[in-house]
């Protein structure tokens, strides 16, 4: 059962932003005022991220508690989000699905959040991350840890924080003429325990979707306070030239150092059901997290892990591909 649901769709006029050439040069000619009574401007000028205010973002989420389908954590950060995400995007969708497990007998209550920043624009780039998180602790030391679910504060957690950043410099800042951005938050992508039954929201998503965008980009742990994203090596068979942009737009930014150009390894993940759909995407993922990679999928996987300055990195690079012209 699927149902998508649009929360408050607005046109780009909710920003100042014309459609049409035509209305715009009118609008010039008259003087006219955006719905908040300043001019519209002509020229946008790219934000800056604020990596601060993306961990803030990090720490409401695990207060939610387990963002697992079925408990009170999951509902409660899905109706933060769709509000919050109403607020700046020019249109949100909730793409609300159930899912029969393939091991229990249970059906999971699903959604996908998608925000879209200048529908009306053709081309576009699609940026999305995973929001639920793990309902066990599989890699933890002992048995009754293993029983417990994952904060989530890096797994599921870095990624949305930064796409929810993004948002609100989007929505400030506005985006240059003829270009659209999307915002996808998948649900499910974590539950398992085996990889049948992970990858949810983004299998439910690429089954539907019209493969508009010139390419996606996955955020998947990305928040950890030893930063290292190498090239994963999906991501290189199926999107090499998207690759070889964002790492080169790392590298002008000063940050080729934390994304280095081998070490990577295959690594299953939500970037695989859009590839195979035929929208190039490229995984950003620090798999080796934490002190001697053993944060991963355990009950420590907690905000004071997380770093503002490793978001902010990933999200300077984010900024780049939406207002630089190397992607477009």
């Amino acid at each position: 059962m699927a149902g998508f649901r649009v929360l408050h769709p607005r046109g780009p006029g909710a920003r100042g932003v014309f459609v049409a050439a035509a209305l715009l040069a009118s609008a010039l000619l008259m003087g006219s005022c955006g719905d908040d009574g300043t001019s519209p401007p002509l020229n946008v000028e790219r934000p800056r991220f604020d990596g601060e205010a993306a961990q803030a973002l990090i720490e409401r989420q695990v207060a939610f508690g387990p963002r697992v389908p079925g408990r009170e954590g999951h509902a409660a950060q899905l109706a933060w989000m769709a509000a919050r995400l109403d607020s700046l995007a020019d249109e949100v969708e909730l793409q609300t699905f159930q899912y029969a497990h393939s091991m229990v007998d249970t059906v999971l209550d699903l959604t996908n959040v998608v925000a879209r920043f200048r529908p009306e624009s053709p081309r576009r780039i699609l940026f999305l991350a995973h929001w639920d998180t793990r309902p066990f602790s599989d890699q933890a030391e002992t048995f009754e840890e293993r029983l417990l679910p994952v904060p989530g504060a890096n797994d599921g957690g870095s990624g949305t924080a930064v796409l929810l950043q993004l948002a609100a410099h989007l929505a400030q800042a506005g985006l240059p003429e003829g270009r659209g951005v999307d915002l996808l938050l998948t649900d499910g992508e974590d539950f398992g325990p085996t990889l049948d039954d992970m990858l949810l929201g983004a299998r439910h998503f690429a089954e539907r979707a019209d493969p508009v965008w010139e390419f996606a980009v996955l955020l998947d742990l990305v928040g950890d306070a030893t930063p290292s994203f190498p090239i994963e090596r999906f991501s290189l068979q199926f999107a090499p030239d998207e690759v070889a942009t964002i790492w080169a737009v790392a590298a002008d930014l000063g940050y080729g150092d934390a994304f280095p150009t081998d070490g990577g390894r295959f690594i299953q993940d939500d970037h695989i059901p859009l590839n195979e759909a035929g929208i190039p995407t490229v995984n950003i993922i620090d798999f080796d997290y934490g002190p001697d990679n053993g944060l991963w999928h355990t009950p420590d996987d907690t905000p004071d892990k997380t770093r503002a300055s490793t978001l902010r990195m990933v999200g300077e690079v984010v900024l780049e591909l939406v207002y630089g012209d190397a992607a477009w």
